[in-house]
């Protein structure tokens, strides 16, 4: 983590709730990302427009991101594409079977006080702590 810094931190988390606020206040809809993806498919086509402009808005913020600070974030290379799809399609599937996804279960639902958020987010946390204790401890 050669590139974290609180400032940062704090600025994204700040920007998340700012966001997740809004659309609240003048949608009256949470920002579950796996939700809005899942609704964009299977909603009425009154909130087809909503979500896509949120989800083309997260895509965009992050090409502006990109251009402005090219050198922020370097993904790993040499993974080859099959094994990055498959994650990502292994990561849709479990944010199917757990009602949402990380971030959403700890920004949205521990803000409703979702005692399945809090557990979820707890187990997370959790497991993410033994993994690295093991990987850098252990193994």
């Amino acid at each position: 983590m050669e590139n974290f810094t609180p400032y940062s931190a704090l600025l994204g988390g700040a920007l998340i709730g700012l966001s997740v606020t809004i659309l609240l206040l003048f949608n009256g809809r949470m920002a579950g990302i796996s939700g809005i993806m899942n609704g964009l498919f299977n909603s009425p086509k009154s909130e087809y427009i909503w979500r896509a402009v949120f989800l083309c808005g997260l895509i965009l913020g992050t090409v502006i991101f990109n251009f402005i600070s090219p050198d922020f974030f370097i993904p790993r290379q040499g993974y080859p594409l099959w094994l990055i799809a498959l994650g990502g399609f292994l990561v849709g599937i479990g944010t199917r079977l757990g009602n949402g996804c990380t971030s959403g279960h700890g920004i949205c639902g521990i803000a409703n006080l979702s005692k399945r958020s809090i557990f979820a987010t707890i187990t997370f946390m959790l497991t993410g702590m033994v993994t690295v204790y093991l990987i850098r401890h252990l193994l």
